[in-house]
């Protein structure tokens, strides 16, 4: 509540907006292309791999590959909200800030981040989706106790919701690291990763801004989810977890 209170006073309650814009379209361009090629490459890494002992790889894969993309597609709104948040004679917003971010830095301005952003979200995605998938198995077979099919669209909503939480919470915390390598980065407070990680210390390092993180990451996670699995529910299909039932079929009848 320190750092709300601080903001508010020097620069005032509208910097609590800053960046909003390149926050919600970067984020919703790179969420679309997370959830939906998520699914894409769980399919094809679930033919290639059709073992339920290597369900967990399969879900690692496909998350790792579907963040690749999204975050090349997230990468330039990210670059601009982060010099507006931070340099208040930068630029207004995301309209005048694409275009002098270019003027100044070149197309590399926009994605001299990437890899410290592949850093950060790799590892968050991969533990986030895996904790999704698990949780929602765990859900089923210890708590409700039956099959995802033979639930309510509430019911399968909210193992969505709950599911969700837990994984945006266990994300954010493996992921904390690299987000404030990134941010360091960005803020020019440091020219390298090692300078970055000298300059921010180990344990500050697991530890900075990661209760406020968790406040805003978890419920984000949850929402997209839950409006992941809402899209696909209203449209006849089951909510998000485990793999195609005829991959695990097929596995069951090769297995000796």
């Amino acid at each position: 509540m320190s750092g709300f209170s601080t903001l508010c006073r020097e620069e005032g309650a509208s910097a609590l907006w800053k960046g909003w814009s390149s926050k919600l379209l970067g984020y919703g361009v790179q969420g679309g292309c997370k959830f939906g090629l998520y699914e894409y490459f769980k399919n094809i890494y679930g033919d290639l791999l059709a073992d339920r002992s290597k369900k967990g790889l399969v879900f690692f894969l496909s998350s790792a590959s579907a963040q690749i993309f999204a975050d090349v597609a997230l990468c330039p709104f990210e670059a601009v909200k982060v010099r507006v948040q931070t340099d208040s004679t930068f630029a207004k917003g995301l309209s005048s800030g694409f275009p002098k971010l270019y003027a100044n830095e070149g197309f590399y301005g926009f994605y001299k981040g990437l890899l410290p952003l592949w850093g950060r979200n790799l590892p968050f995605s991969m533990i986030m989706f895996t904790t999704f998938e698990h949780s929602v198995e765990v859900m089923h077979r210890k708590i409700i106790k039956r099959k995802r099919e033979d639930c309510s669209r509430a019911q399968q909503l909210t193992v969505t919701c709950i599911a969700g939480y837990a994984a945006g919470a266990v994300g954010t915390v493996i992921s904390n690291p690299a987000d404030n390598i990134v941010s360091s980065l960005y803020n020019k407070k440091a020219a390298t990763i090692m300078q970055a990680v000298k300059n921010i210390g180990l344990r500050n390092l697991f530890t900075r801004s990661l209760p406020v993180r968790i406040a805003i990451v978890g419920p984000v996670v949850t929402l997209q989810w839950f409006l992941y699995d809402s899209i696909k529910v209203f449209n006849g299909l089951p909510t998000s977890g485990g793999l195609r039932r005829h991959i695990l079929k097929d596995a069951e009848l090769v297995t000796p």
